[in-house]
């Protein structure tokens, strides 16, 4: 059952389509996967009890935000999410971030444990690497029509944009550019966050195999956890159910209202 209303405006463009909780007990800032805007997290609104609103991140170059700059890194990202955001950490929260998201997600919670919070109340990452492992492969680097061949691959593109080739190449070329931040972001070594993290894969996944998540483990200075769905790279769209599922059951008794309106 539908928990909330999408809020007709928001204090920061980086938050679009928020499902309202009155009262919030519990928000669930929601960062996508490469490519994507704060929409990927339309299904999950069916799915979430009173008391927790959905705060999904518009990210800059997609969506309503797509005449902005996109940041040159993805820690240019995290910095301007860190400020843009401020308003929003003022209740309880959880971070959770899908491939992409996931990343960034890691190193929005870095930056605010070295500033001394507030902080979430857990860290989700869903279908993403390691940040200190490089990428099986560099996507942002295949040529359009071995990228367009990937995406197809993946379902992660509508056909319909095929009878549209102009405007097909300018999503390609913000997909690239997704790419490119999540390439070049690989960190030395392991940068363990306090925060409670926990890591989602899917069976299927071929982009972050649910074999490899297990380095994520050396990201975690406190609590850890490591749980595989079904489905595949884009579990978080498919199976809203199952996803919303696991945040509750990951999260301290008593923070994930148990009642539905």
């Amino acid at each position: 059952m539908d928990t909330g209303v999408p809020a007709t405006s928001s204090s920061t463009p980086w938050i679009v389509g928020r499902v309202v909780a009155s009262p919030t007990r519990l928000r669930l800032i929601c960062l996508p996967q490469a490519g994507a805007g704060a929409g990927a997290f339309g299904s999950w609104r069916a799915h979430l009890p009173a008391g927790v609103e959905l705060a999904p991140v518009e990210l800059p170059g997609r969506g309503t935000r797509s005449e902005e700059r996109l940041p040159d890194s993805l820690e240019e990202t995290a910095e301007q999410l860190v400020a843009a955001l401020a308003g929003e950490f003022e209740v309880p929260f959880v971070l959770f971030g899908h491939s992409l998201g996931g990343l960034i997600a890691h190193q929005v919670t870095l930056l605010l444990e070295r500033r001394g919070g507030p902080l979430p109340l857990a860290t989700v990452v869903a279908a993403a690497r390691a940040p200190h492992l490089p990428p099986a492969e560099k996507l942002s680097e295949l040529r359009d029509v071995e990228l367009l061949r990937w995406l197809v691959g993946q379902d992660a593109i509508p056909r319909e944009l095929f009878a549209y080739p102009d405007f097909l190449r300018t999503v390609l070329a913000g997909i690239r550019k997704d790419f490119a931040l999540a390439d070049a972001h690989v960190l030395p070594a392991p940068d363990p966050v306090r925060t409670p993290l926990h890591v989602l894969g899917g069976v299927k996944d071929t982009v972050a195999p649910a074999e490899h998540l297990h380095h994520w483990s050396a990201c975690a200075a406190g609590e850890y956890s490591l749980a595989v769905l079904e489905g595949g790279h884009d579990f978080p769209r498919t199976a809203p159910d199952a996803v919303v599922a696991s945040l509750r059951d990951l999260l301290p008794q008593g923070t994930w209202p148990d009642h539905h309106p």
